[in-house]
């Protein structure tokens, strides 16, 4: 009879983690949200959008794929990055890739075919995995990013990385954080003790697909996801919203940025403001806004090869490859 009640116990729990869109990652105990993945954002689009296809998985023959490299340890838990470059004897410029799901979800595969398409141009691409704040909040996040930028650095001979033109790539929620370490770049603050030397964590560019700016501003809509991730509401927790907000570290040393946008202006919030001081301290900018393309376009065609060019362009300009 106990066994029984421990079998059904444990398949109850398991319902219960199942059908609110989490899993425990056995190995690290982890628990993880997989309420945001491709398909699920396809079957929530399509109605409207029903000519969108999923970008179908690609490998290219020039290049090296590697997964599940473990670039951090963090007592128990390992955090790992899937690298795509081309193996040769010339460094290539790095894009370390940042996915998005409100800080709370999703996972480094759904940056596959963005890492491939733009190594394939040339670059040393990173998928990495973070944080997410059912696991650790703010700035855990931040940290990991710039951890990940050190030990692409560390490694760059194996990657073929030129050290001295890295850029952080980051859709959606991963847009915000990959503006935040960009306009972070020296900070001491947003650094995992002080020992890291200021060129390790230095980015020279930015691109933010669809990531908010500012937190609290006329153009924000955040709300539950960003409080998660901040450790309260905005009224609890003023400062994390404030810090966490790349609008406010804006300034002299932030690097070049695209930003490539979808037809909400929600997920913008802050961008104009920034550009702005952007202009003031000369430093370049661009803007691609994708007309009456949803939140999440870079997923799925017909936009995915639009994004892809506009990436590669941008990056063209600021690393002066020849096109």
């Amino acid at each position: 009879m106990k066994t029984i009640f421990f079998v059904l116990k444990v398949s109850i729990l398991v319902f219960l983690f199942l059908g609110n869109g989490f899993f425990v990652f056995s190995q690290n105990e982890v628990q993880k949200d997989t309420s945001y993945t491709i398909f699920s954002t396809y079957k929530k689009l399509i109605k409207k959008y029903p000519f969108i296809q999923i970008v179908s998985k690609e490998s290219q023959s020039n290049l090296v794929e590697e997964r599940a490299i473990v670039y951090k340890n963090i007592d128990l838990r390992s955090l790992a990055l899937d690298a795509f470059y081309v193996k040769s004897n010339q460094v290539n410029p790095a894009v370390i890739l940042v996915h998005g799901g409100g800080w709370k979800s999703g996972d480094k595969s759904m940056m596959e075919q963005l890492a491939v398409a733009i190594a394939s141009k040339g670059y040393s691409c990173f998928a990495i995995e973070y944080r997410l704040s059912p696991e650790a909040q703010y700035p855990a996040g931040v940290f990991d990013i710039k951890s990940a930028i050190q030990f692409v650095k560390r490694n760059a001979v194996k990657f073929n990385v030129d050290t001295t033109r890295v850029a952080v790539l980051g859709c959606s929620s991963g847009g915000q954080m990959a503006a935040l370490v960009g306009t972070t770049n020296g900070n001491k603050k947003f650094e995992e003790g002080n020992s890291v030397p200021k060129t390790f964590t230095t980015i020279q560019a930015v691109i933010d697909i669809d990531g908010i700016l500012a937190f609290k501003h006329p153009e924000s809509a955040e709300g539950e996801m960003a409080g998660l991730w901040l450790g309260g509401t905005y009224q609890e927790k003023s400062e994390n919203w404030n810090n966490a907000s790349a609008l406010h570290h804006a300034g002299k040393n932030s690097p070049p940025v695209l930003f490539i946008n979808s037809s909400f202006d929600r997920f913008h919030a802050g961008r104009d403001d920034m550009i702005a001081i952007l202009n003031k301290n000369n430093i370049y900018s661009e803007v691609k806004t994708i007309s009456d393309s949803p939140h999440s376009f870079w997923l799925f065609e017909p936009w995915f090869d639009q994004t892809v060019a506009y990436v590669t362009q941008f990056l063209d300009i600021i690393f002066k490859k020849t096109q």
